[in-house]
């Protein structure tokens, strides 16, 4: 018998939704750490006690607010007695064992923030939306990635899955008020079970209060719920050739597109910016940028925008669902989410990487989106062309070197490979979303006269913290890629300019240690 039952993994934590509503959480510091643990705790409906000698402008705020209990002085061993979680947030590291110390004695749970060998229990990456809660844990091996993961959960959920559970726990309460008797339980149970297993969830997030009366109806008549005919004035789903739930709006066009006032920037009702995220460093958005993604509503992302720019975005985020062969079903998922947010009167941002008119596709947005009456604002953003070679220390120009830049892209909008010029010595050749394809591109460039010793690189996440370069020539790249791997994005950079700031580039027959700008230690 035993064989029949698996073994534990271990090297996990044990997961739960801790019920801190009414419990006193303690939070000792007053920096931006401890303004997210408070944060947290708030959305749990806990009771929030800070101390701290001072407060970051967030936590003064909820101060002032009265959303927390504020002791400006230091620790107290008896700031414990009325605590049940005590989370803290400080540098002082010593400071930190001494206040677990006294947690443990008092079997109270506790955090200490970047001290993973003192904690009970972690933070985890969490996903909000309204009811539903989800969160990714990587027990402490990968916090960065957990984030990654956190995201990409949350943008394959079904449009509306929060709203869907706050409408059936509507109808859970109502039934359960009908029907309270204990032994009816299982019935309760069985026939929710099979609601909730057979309407689509987007349908069921456009339950209103007359629908749930039909449903209540059918169940204490004790009728099947999947032959409840239920009224959705709500625009309807569909699924797309990709097989992705895919919205259809039946109605909110044509009235946009009546009523609108072109070229004021403004629809009906909401209005739009177009927004380029850069290379991926948020300090590198323009400050107009960075403004409207603190204003914005909704902000509708491309999938590979970096979470270092998504991370200052304090809306909703709804990301294209893109799958291979698909991209044109998520741009139309796009247009139709900001077609109905424009509609309710929000404050829509596109932010599409890099910058929106270089490769980005911007100008068919602006087109589309001016049609039903809505005048984007563009804001530009800092293409990887130019920007993303330079972070990783090639400047696409240089005196003597590289006089003009080619910037192509690698795919093409029917799948061809880019048209190549006959090489030219003093150009630098950018080509973008081509690395998946390099061993062709290294055969076209071959065809059209580059030598086979002409420098490239490969730039990969150009602005982020793990951005990298990887270096060859045309006769190498493909071998060394094959090597080391491919972080994407990236983009291929050819010609002299990829050595011209390397020490190893003063060899290089086009250059010298004064046009390097270069000089002996001597």
């Amino acid at each position: 018998m035993a064989d029949s039952f698996r073994d534990p993994l271990g090297g996990g934590s044990l997961i739960v939704a801790w019920q801190a509503k009414a419990k006193t959480v303690l939070i000792v510091g007053g920096g931006v750490v401890a303004a997210g643990r408070v944060f947290n705790a708030l959305e749990a409906d806990a009771h929030v006690t800070v101390v701290a000698p001072e407060l970051c402008p967030e936590l003064e705020y909820r101060a002032s607010k009265g959303q927390i209990t504020w002791h400006s002085r230091e620790f107290q061993a008896s700031d414990l007695e009325t605590a049940d979680m005590v989370l803290t947030a400080i540098n002082d590291v010593e400071v930190s064992r001494s206040i677990v110390n006294m947690c443990k004695e008092r079997r109270i749970p506790v955090n200490a923030a970047d001290i993973n060998d003192l904690c009970d229990f972690w933070f985890m990456s969490t996903h909000r939306d309204h009811s539903v809660q989800i969160a990714v844990s990587t027990n402490s091996k990968a916090p960065r990635l957990a984030n990654r993961i956190r995201r990409q959960v949350a943008s394959a959920l079904p449009r509306g899955t929060g709203l869907a559970v706050e409408q059936i726990g509507r109808l859970r309460k109502r039934i359960r008020e009908a029907d309270p008797l204990p032994e009816n339980s299982k019935r309760r149970m069985t026939w929710l079970t099979q609601l909730c297993d057979y309407w689509p969830i987007e349908q069921l997030a456009k339950l209103d209060s007359d629908n749930i009366d039909n449903l209540l109806d059918a169940y204490i008549s004790n009728h099947d719920p999947k032959s409840v005919g239920l009224r959705l004035d709500a625009p309807s789903v569909t699924s797309s050739s990709s097989g992705m739930p895919s919205p259809v709006l039946t109605e909110a066009r044509a009235p946009a597109a009546e009523t609108a006032a072109s070229g004021s920037g403004r629809g009906p009702k909401g209005r739009l910016a177009l927004i380029g995220a850069g290379v991926g460093d948020p300090e590198l958005l323009t400050v107009r940028a960075h403004r409207a993604l603190k204003e914005a509503d909704i902000v509708l992302a491309d999938k590979l925008i970096p979470e270092a720019v998504l991370d200052i975005i304090e809306c909703e985020i709804y990301t294209a669902r893109k799958f291979p062969g698909a991209a044109t079903e998520a741009q139309e998922d796009l247009y139709r989410r900001g077609l109905e947010e424009l509609a309710k009167g929000k404050y829509v941002v596109r932010l599409k990487q890099g910058d929106p008119f270089v490769y980005g596709r911007g100008g068919e947005e602006v087109l589309y989106f001016r049609q039903f009456g809505y005048e984007p604002e563009v804001i530009p953003g800092l293409t990887s062309a130019i920007t993303g070679p330079g972070l990783c220390g090639i400047p696409v120009t240089h005196r003597g070197v590289a006089d003009q830049v080619l910037v192509l892209s690698g795919s093409n909008r029917n799948g061809d490979l880019p048209s190549v010029p006959q090489y030219l010595a003093t150009r630098t050749l950018v080509i973008l979303m081509s690395v998946k394809r390099l061993s062709s591109i290294v055969e076209v460039l071959g065809q059209h006269e580059y030598p086979s010793d002409l420098p490239v690189a490969i730039v990969e996440r150009a602005g982020c913290a793990d951005q990298r370069t990887v270096r060859g020539t045309i006769s190498t790249i493909v071998g060394i890629v094959e090597r080391v791997g491919h972080n994407p994005p990236g983009l291929i950079v050819a010609g002299h300019a990829v050595n011209v700031l390397s020490d190893a580039a003063i060899e290089d027959r086009y250059l010298d240690a004064s046009t390097l700008g270069l000089y002996s230690a001597e």
